[in-house]
């Protein structure tokens, strides 16, 4: 390898998780000599007992001059200590997509994959997982990685010709020379802003999703709009929820169809019948459109896009339906971990009881709020920052019946919103059990026969949960354990 990678560089890895591990893996069989470091010294233990160089942060960052790269795990953010250090010292930083974009395209594998690439606020890991079903429909060899799962790293591996990659924005931050087959940018909605600094970096991260071969970008979000005619890609594809113009995808007569890549022009092809699509509300047609755009422009055929739609499950904890009970349906969304994405969630059904709050890292809820607050039969709030949820509330959807659940220890940090009914929990044993349980017993006494129990929290889980997805899993108990006694 060339550049920083030559034969006995110095490469230090920052984070010890499972994008270190996999970056130490990739490495190993090069000859250089990797050092490995992370801000919590019990995270090392392990690597430095199978003989893997370790060192403290505050070292590595004394001596990142010492190095001829940094690889970065890509929740680290710029602002951090070692890529400061880096950037002072003009050493190089790569994330772990970077250095497999690098690693693949050089042919450390075989010969290099095409890269179909998606990125937005929300949506991704829904359409780069229907993008993989069009594919594998379509009989061509594609690995589902990136954020989505397996590192891209470690799936290199691997033979296939066609890779179908999550990104998400830290990723994108620190892949400064990727040059994706196909990329497609979503949507893009206030999220992450304590870790960018401002939308516009945030938006700046995203669009190198559109700097290969093939940009593809939703139309009916300005700003993602925005990025696709500012894209450098030699071929720009949009795609909308109306009729789409000529180099396009959209909907016509109950139909998605294609007026970019068929192969009389302009003519719309028929993919697929918009009631096909397994998730629920204008949403689950944008991702479809954004999958069949990608996949359309590695050549799959337009009936591979109908039979990919057509096997393609709605992963855990995105807009899963839970059950049904007493008239009364319980969906579990736990992945909308934004505003824009509770706002898509709750736009899909008509009457809603919605569980909201956690970490809303910086993003305002007002305009959420405006926006769904004819659909909301009630809403039930969690978590740290459920104060500017009731505030929202109390603004722009006054005679929605709002509940809070707090522990014991909250109780002295209320605030004085009188129309805001408080359910104090003990929270004997384990903190989120017993939240999720009174938050759905709460939904279920604000609910009538027709509505819809919606987990659409609108924020991050870390402040009484693990992650989304054990978030999800309490809704999910909490509903059946109410089921299952009569309610």
């Amino acid at each position: 390898m060339r550049g920083p990678l030559t034969s006995g560089a110095r490469v230090l890895v920052v984070g010890a998780g499972v994008t270190g591990r996999a970056v130490l893996a990739a490495l190993g069989p090069l000859d250089v000599r990797a050092e490995l470091t992370d801000d919590n010294p019990a995270a090392l233990q392990p690597y430095a007992a199978d003989g893997v160089a370790v060192l403290d942060a505050r070292t590595a960052a004394r001596r990142i001059a010492d190095y001829a790269l940094v690889v970065i795990s890509p929740g680290l953010p710029p602002t951090a200590p070692i890529p400061v250090a880096a950037a002072a010292a003009a050493v190089p930083v790569w994330g772990d997509v970077e250095l497999a974009w690098r690693l693949d395209q050089a042919g450390h594998y075989g010969p290099p994959r095409r890269w179909l690439v998606v990125t937005g606020t929300n949506g991704k890991t829904t359409t780069t997982s229907m993008l993989h079903a069009m594919l594998t429909a379509g009989g061509q060899d594609s690995l589902l990685c990136g954020n989505i799962g397996d590192p891209v790293l470690n799936v290199l591996t691997r033979p296939s010709r066609l890779l179908a990659v999550e990104l998400s924005s830290f990723q994108l931050f620190w892949s400064e020379s990727l040059r994706p087959a196909a990329g497609a940018v979503l949507n893009i909605a206030e999220d992450h802003l304590d870790w960018h600094g401002s939308p516009e970096h945030y938006a700046a991260a995203k669009a190198k999703a559109l700097t290969g071969e093939v940009a593809v970008a939703g139309l009916d979000d300005p700003w993602a709009a925005g990025l696709l005619d500012e894209a450098p890609a030699p071929v720009r594809v949009g795609f909308r929820l109306g009729a789409p113009g000529p180099g396009e995808l959209g909907v016509l007569d109950g139909m998605l169809v294609d007026r970019a890549f068929g192969a009389s022009g302009a003519e719309p092809v028929p993919l697929a019948p918009v009631d096909s699509i397994p998730v629920a509300g204008p949403v689950g047609v944008l991702d479809a459109l954004a999958a069949a755009a990608l996949a359309r422009a590695v050549g799959t055929p337009a009936a591979a896009i109908a039979a990919g739609l057509a096997s393609f499950q709605v992963g855990r904890h995105r807009a899963e339906v839970i059950g049904v009970t007493d008239g009364i349906a319980y969906v579990d969304d736990s992945k909308a971990t934004n505003p824009h994405a509770a706002e898509a969630s709750i736009r899909a059904y008509p009457r809603v009881v919605w569980i909201v709050g956690g970490l809303l890292k910086g993003a305002s809820v007002d305009d959420l709020v405006a926006a769904v607050a004819d659909r909301l039969a009630g809403a039930v709030l969690i978590g740290r920052d459920r104060g500017a949820v009731a505030e929202a509330l109390s603004r722009h959807a006054p005679d929605v019946p709002v509940v809070q659940v707090v522990t014991g220890e909250d109780v002295g940090m209320l605030g004085t919103n009188e129309s805001v009914v408080t359910r104090v929990i003990s929270a004997p044993g384990v903190l989120g059990e017993a939240v999720m349980t009174e938050a759905v017993a709460a939904a279920r006494s604000l609910a009538r026969p027709g509505d819809t129990v919606l987990l659409a929290p609108a924020g991050a889980s870390f402040d009484q949960f693990s992650g989304y997805s054990e978030r999800g899993d309490r809704f999910a108990a909490a509903v059946r354990a109410l089921s299952d006694a009569g309610h």
